[in-house]
């Protein structure tokens, strides 16, 4: 038996690892400038070179799209991250659209601020 051969029956074609990562994101179908459709959906599996998520409508295969979705691992385990995703779609049917990535970059994520000390009421004597 020879290890680490695949037969062609069972070849894997993608030249990337896909990652199953579960995420709520947001996309934006882009005209140019113009958004012309927005939406919500969740992330079901994503390389380094394209990704796969659900989407509340078919998608018109080539139109431009920006994702945002959280990132699961914080910066430093600290700061929150989202991944930012520009690409085109190149797969839609109901059950997910598949977008291969153009570029893509890391923004640290909003959050609330905390608070450095607790308020309290200053008597003042009477």
């Amino acid at each position: 038996m020879v290890r680490g051969r695949r037969t062609q029956e069972n070849a894997d074609r993608r030249t990337k690892r896909r990652f199953l990562i579960d995420e709520e994101l947001r996309y934006k179908l882009l005209y140019g400038d113009r958004i012309t459709e927005c939406g919500v959906g969740r992330s079901l599996n994503i390389s380094s070179a394209g990704i796969r998520f659900t989407t509340e409508n078919v998608l018109d295969v080539g139109t431009p799209v920006e994702l945002s979705m959280n990132w699961p691992a914080r910066l430093g385990d600290i700061c929150p991250m989202k991944l930012m995703i520009y690409g085109c779609v190149v797969r839609s049917d109901p059950d997910g659209t598949a977008v291969s990535i153009e570029r893509y970059e890391f923004r640290t994520r909003g959050s609330a601020p905390v608070p450095l000390y607790e308020e309290t009421a200053i008597r003042l004597p009477a």
